[in-house]
């Protein structure tokens, strides 16, 4: 029992994270029907510069509390990956917002190396560690442990995600990103600025991933150029699973996918006989994303498409 209740610990953490990334490509998704692949290096450039900055703190002798040097850190991170979000969508996607379906994807794809190759110039190849500032003391929960860190990492996400949902469905600029994806034409014959509400859905989904990165490298004390790849590709399987371009689907999809994921990393090797271990686990993330897309491509709890006749 501790067992299964560890797992599902574990997958909470996991699936917010997820969540937390899912959003910034549902959210781009809803506003344009594109694939932002190149969120998942926003996520990474925001951990890598969380810690950058922590690190300069420490060297420079500056010794606050870790929490509060997190926060300087953030209060450099989000606004450095906000403006590569702004650069990424005014550089790369509005030049082919009018062209065919497969030249933005294949241009996300090639962005995702491109902003990789950067890093490595930037950080090097290695695994970079996250500088010992936190706490983390452990609470025990049925006979299982969770991290004070991973709890507030919980809390956080799901702070963030209410926010997001209570931004776009009760301000002026939720509703002008809600009629820009469904109609930008008519949107734009209404007044809205159809540029500088995608420039807002980009900039919005790379601060949340900033954010989300910075979660990533605290949970796991260290960061990687690589790292971002893999999430978002498991951020992508969630805002599929839960329906892609709708953010309740992503969060429920986020969610869900880390509790499956977790759960099949502790059992996986007793349904296999110790055939596979736990380091399998990345199977259930794209199992999921293949079951979804051959039984109920539009997700769990439906697909928001633009209309864009």
């Amino acid at each position: 029992m501790d067992i299964f209740v560890q797992q599902i610990l574990n997958g909470l953490v996991l699936g917010s994270i997820y969540a937390l990334i899912a959003l910034g490509y549902t959210m781009v998704y809803g506003i344009m029907g594109l694939i932002n692949f190149a969120h998942g290096e926003v996520v990474m450039f925001g951990a890598m510069v969380t810690i950058t900055v922590i690190s300069a703190m420490t060297n420079a002798g500056i010794h606050l509390p870790g929490g509060a040097m997190v926060l300087i850190a953030l209060m450099v991170a989000i606004p450095a990956c906000m403006l590569l979000g702004f650069t990424i969508e005014r550089v790369a996607y509005r030049p082919l917002r009018n062209a065919p379906k497969l030249a933005p994807l294949i241009t996300a794809i090639g962005l995702s190396i491109v902003l990789q190759q950067v890093a490595i110039l930037i950080w090097g190849r290695n695994y970079i560690p996250f500088p010992p500032i936190l706490n983390h003391d452990t609470i025990d929960i049925f006979g299982a442990t969770i991290t004070q860190l991973q709890v507030l990492i919980v809390i956080l996400c799901l702070v963030l995600m209410a926010g997001l949902l209570l931004v776009v469905e009760k301000t002026k600029l939720g509703r002008a990103m809600r009629a820009t994806s469904q109609n930008p034409g008519v949107a734009g014959l209404m007044g809205v600025n159809v540029n500088t509400i995608v420039s807002a859905t980009f900039v919005m989904g790379s601060g949340l991933g900033a954010v989300a990165g910075v979660m990533v490298a605290t949970n796991y004390d260290q960061a990687h150029y690589y790292m971002g790849f893999m999430i978002g590709l498991k951020a992508f399987t969630a805002a599929v699973l839960g329906g892609i371009g709708n953010l309740g689907g992503a969060v429920a999809g986020g969610i869900l996918l880390g509790i499956i994921e977790s759960l099949g990393a502790g059992y996986i090797g007793d349904l296999t006989g110790g055939f596979l271990g736990s380091n399998y686990q990345d199977i259930f993330a794209f199992a999921v994303l293949i079951v979804v897309l051959i039984f109920r491509p539009s997700g769990l709890l439906g697909e928001k498409i633009a209309d864009r006749a």
